[in-house]
């Protein structure tokens, strides 16, 4: 957990204070026996379980009042097999650890999000992504993977072994069992260069389908109020490396994107109609800049200014449509919004309740600064997406429930009767995954 959820006098909070949770108990298993023991007495005391992460999660996917299992005992690499190209690594370690040990064997994952302080569990559970034309989420890249079920038995799974459960487990929810170990696919390290510059929003929508077919990685966000938008490209590159200088770093993502940005949004804030002009303003604080390093320093970037994120994917063809549509939306309205919207894509993957399941998927996402009132905003923008059938991230605010789900994953039955199978007694049940996959 370490800095980013909290637990005091037994509450369990998560990162966006959205979520606090007094379960009966809390866990630390240090192994894989210990886990099965935990559960086994669980299921004699009659109490639900749930197995939390770092707590980046703004829904309450992982809150329960029974036994609370923590992963900080579960942490570190296993196995690093270079001959096939993996690395095994245990469910509680953070991405940043894995990123950092990786790049000390020379290795990298593919892709990744644009934060690392999730486990790996967390990210992969909820469907964490970043942006990619070819490459797909952090789930996509799991090769196997290890699942302690509700009775504690130890299921390995992969495309060979149990593939009916790899293919939903790999974003689980939570629902299926404690995934204790993952094996992702990786590949030698390699440096990309990052290509960042100011673009009118027109002209982003315009000129999106070649952007995407053109950049390995594509993301951009959008000012709301304005007509602007800073892109993101990231390409592969034979260097050489040219990192972002210490100091030029520190004023623009450290300084401008957090130390200042807290202060507008705190002006924002406390005066709302100054949020337009300042809209302005921030729009055009960071200029282009073009640097090269390797993967986890380019795809990922500290965000400690705390908000509160709703993410929907669309299918990619709709994008535009939905964003001029969001746009608009906000023009009319008297919203007054700090964030910048944020637009990454993902190809079409095969995991069962993945947001890019079976379909070339974009991404939207809404921030809201934590403390301001978002419910106006966030419902208003989830009514926008699910005119086309967006699906929303498991881990970020969204009202949809288990009646629409089904319309929107083609195989959402086949989740919910591997977790009748897997799960009968509900031990790892809480009213999240009863509002989003049925009783």
């Amino acid at each position: 957990m370490g800095s980013t959820a909290s637990a005091r006098n037994g509450t369990w909070r998560n990162w966006g204070g959205t979520v606090s949770a007094r379960p009966a108990r809390e866990v630390a298993p240090a192994s894989v026996d210990e886990l099965a023991a935990v559960l086994r007495r669980a299921a004699e005391d009659g109490l639900p379980v749930k197995a939390v992460g770092s707590g980046h999660s703004f829904t309450s996917i992982a809150a329960t009042d029974g036994v609370l299992i923590r992963p900080d005992l579960l942490t570190g690499i296993r196995d690093i097999d270079r001959e096939a190209g993996t690395v095994t690594v245990e469910a509680g370690t953070p991405l940043r650890r894995l990123n950092v040990a990786l790049a000390r064997e020379g290795l990298s994952l593919t892709n990744m999000g644009d934060i690392m302080e999730q486990t790996v569990s967390g990210a992969t559970s909820t469907g964490t992504h970043g942006t990619g034309r070819d490459s797909a989420s952090i789930a996509a890249q799991i090769k196997g993977l290890e699942l302690v079920t509700a009775d504690g038995t130890v299921l390995t799974c992969s495309e060979k072994e149990n593939p009916d459960v790899f293919a939903a487990a790999r974003i689980s929810l939570g629902a299926l069992g404690v995934v204790t170990a993952v094996t992702f696919a990786v590949e030698p390290v390699f440096l990309l260069t990052a290509r960042e510059e100011p673009m009118p929003f027109d002209r982003v929508c315009a000129e999106f389908d070649q952007l995407h077919a053109e950049n390995e990685h594509f993301e951009f966000y959008w000012f709301p109020h304005t007509g602007n938008t800073t892109t993101k490209r990231n390409n592969r590159s034979a260097g050489p490396e040219r990192p972002v200088p210490r100091l030029k770093g520190w004023i623009e993502d450290e300084f401008l994107s957090n130390g200042v940005f807290q202060a507008v949004n705190w002006v924002g804030r406390a005066v709302p109609a100054s949020i337009p002009a300042i809209a302005q303003i921030s729009s055009k604080a960071l200029s282009a800049r073009t640097y090269t390093d390797i993967p986890y320093k380019v795809f990922t970037s500290p965000r400690r200014v705390r908000f509160v994120e709703m993410e929907y994917a669309v299918p990619r063809e709709a994008l535009v449509e939905t964003l001029r549509e969001l746009k608009a939306m906000i023009d009319r309205s008297r919203l007054r919004i700090t964030f910048p919207v944020e637009v990454r894509t993902a190809p079409s993957d095969d995991i069962t309740l993945s947001t890019a399941s079976g379909r070339d998927t974009a991404y939207i996402a809404v921030h809201m600064f934590k403390g301001t009132p978002y419910q106006g905003y966030f419902t208003a923008a989830e009514r926008v997406f699910t005119a086309h059938e967006g699906r929303p991230h498991w881990g970020k605010i969204h009202t949809r429930d288990a009646e629409y789900f089904s319309r929107v994953y083609p195989r959402f039955t086949e989740f919910t009767a591997l977790r009748d199978r897997l799960d009968p007694e509900r031990r790892f049940r809480n009213d999240y995954l009863r509002r989003i996959l049925g009783t």
